[in-house]
């Protein structure tokens, strides 16, 4: 017996079944319950009727699949079943004088499958009457598998070599080639515009140490470049530490206990060089662990800033020097569920691209009620599941950007520009473009003095803005 507060947890080995596994799990709930914050919420949530399946309406995988499986309510009563029944004195003294429930390894099983079905996109959580979170209970769900080594393989491979490689790095790139793409993206900038715009390295007492996905040094020139040169021309003091570079925290996807770990780095790292705030680039998972700062970070956490909303607050500020010509091709926006779902980070992006776009238009639903990607949850990176995340779980957003008709779609997050790339691969949207915000302030900042050999970047069409009424 584990006492926490006014809860007690109770596990009993001889109502398990034969193996250790069962055992094992119900250890780690134990510890998570005593030494976590999750009691609170599991213990209303399981006094709650939580099977009344409003949540179908709001899953994307449902309303494909239409398995009971996928319906949220059902899944969170997989854990939810397991906590009565091993952390309730209602539930241990109801077996002991009924027997009933037992957890097994097929029912472990049975969890793992229905957990990384979901992509924890919480959109059930505003459609529960009794504000059930789902996608929370997932998130557990996954963290108590975890603890009994059922993790998915990308995941545990990307997390080690994050923590325990030589690298330090989701991506396994080293510092050396890390410096040969940056000054390769300076050269790119000097032939495109004709200046000198650096990638700054271990700068001391900058006010901004930026993590992007370490992806995109491998991944998104266009939009590193776009963050550079946003730096540039606003006067930005940043840098990158080569002490570490990656935003990308998979340990949001699986377990708070990683997750403290990887956040604790970026601290560290912003520490080490004496900086003042975390600058997060285009990703939505890495912002949204990166608002952990705060709870890991202890007294003197720095500030988390998105790239995004710098952008606008220069802007806004008269800052950001734009051209007269807008781009002409018809956009639309995808909000990623991690900055947007919360109401956080949604009006920023909107602001720039109605400011540098003739023809943008919003898919529907939009902001905090959007379709997820289809990737979320860490899914994305499983490329064994490519067809299902394309398919069940991204038909509807394939969908719905067909609706829009537009050719570019933004997407200010690495995980979700590589599942909506493959969702318009594997759903015929061959016309459409997936990039980032910054790609496209790459092709309408005014650097006022172009060089003499300058082109148009990437040969996006751009149509002269109308002239703005007095």
């Amino acid at each position: 017996m584990a006492s926490s507060g006014k809860y007690s947890y109770q596990v009993e080995p001889k109502a398990l079944a034969v193996t250790d596994r069962p055992r094992k799990f119900l250890e780690a709930f134990a510890a998570v319950l005593k030494y976590g914050n999750y009691g609170v919420a599991l213990e209303t949530y399981a006094g709650l009727s939580a099977k009344c399946g409003r949540c179908v309406s709001s899953c994307q995988l449902y309303e494909t699949t239409r398995e009971a499986r996928d319906i949220p309510c059902q899944r969170s009563e997989l854990l939810l079943r397991i906590y009565r029944r091993y952390f309730t004195h209602a539930g241990v003294i109801k077996a002991r004088l009924f027997g009933g429930f037992t957890l097994t390894d097929e029912y472990l099983d049975e969890m793992a499958e229905a957990f990384y079905r979901c992509t924890a996109c919480r959109r059930c959580k505003a459609a529960c009457p009794l504000g059930i979170d789902h996608g929370l209970i997932t998130h557990l769900g996954r963290w108590l598998l975890a603890e009994i080594d059922v993790i998915p393989r990308a995941l545990l491979v990307s997390v080690r070599e994050q923590l325990e490689g030589d690298s330090g790095n989701t991506s396994a790139i080293p510092v050396p080639a890390l410096k040969d793409t940056c000054e390769f993206l300076e050269e790119e900038l000097q032939e495109m515009f004709g200046v000198d715009v650096k990638f700054p390295f271990d700068v001391e007492g900058a006010e901004y140490v930026f993590f992007p996905a370490v992806s995109d040094y491998l991944l998104e020139a266009d939009t590193l470049m776009g963050n550079a040169l946003v730096m540039h021309v606003t006067g930005g003091s940043w840098t990158i530490g080569t002490g570490n570079y990656d935003g990308i925290n998979y340990g949001l996807f699986y377990s708070d206990r990683m997750m403290e770990r990887i956040v604790n780095n970026v601290v560290d790292e912003v520490r080490r060089l004496k900086g003042q705030k975390v600058l997060v680039g285009e990703c939505g998972h890495a912002t949204r662990a990166a608002w952990y700062v705060p709870t890991f970070g202890g007294p003197g956490a720095p500030p988390v800033v998105n790239c995004m909303q710098y952008a606008r607050q220069m802007l806004e500020a008269g800052k950001l020097p734009l051209k007269d010509e807008r781009i002409g091709e018809r956009v639309t926006y995808h909000d990623p569920c991690n900055i947007a779902r919360s109401g956080r980070i949604t009006e920023e992006p909107r602001e720039i691209l109605k400011a540098i776009c003739r023809d943008f238009v919003e898919m529907t639903p939009n902001r905090t009620e959007n379709l997820c990607c289809g990737g979320g949850g860490g899914t994305v990176s499983i490329d064994e599941i490519r067809a299902f995340r394309t398919g069940p779980l991204g038909r509807r957003k394939a969908d719905q950007i067909r609706a829009t008709g537009a050719k570019y779609l933004v997407s200010p997050c690495a995980n979700c520009k590589k599942q909506l790339r493959e969702v318009c691969e594997d759903n015929g949207l061959d016309d459409v473009e997936v990039v980032g915000l910054h790609d496209l302030l790459l092709k309408v900042i005014d650097l006022k003095t172009p060089g003499p050999e300058q082109e148009e970047p990437r040969a996006l069409h751009v149509e002269k803005a109308p002239n703005p009424k007095p």
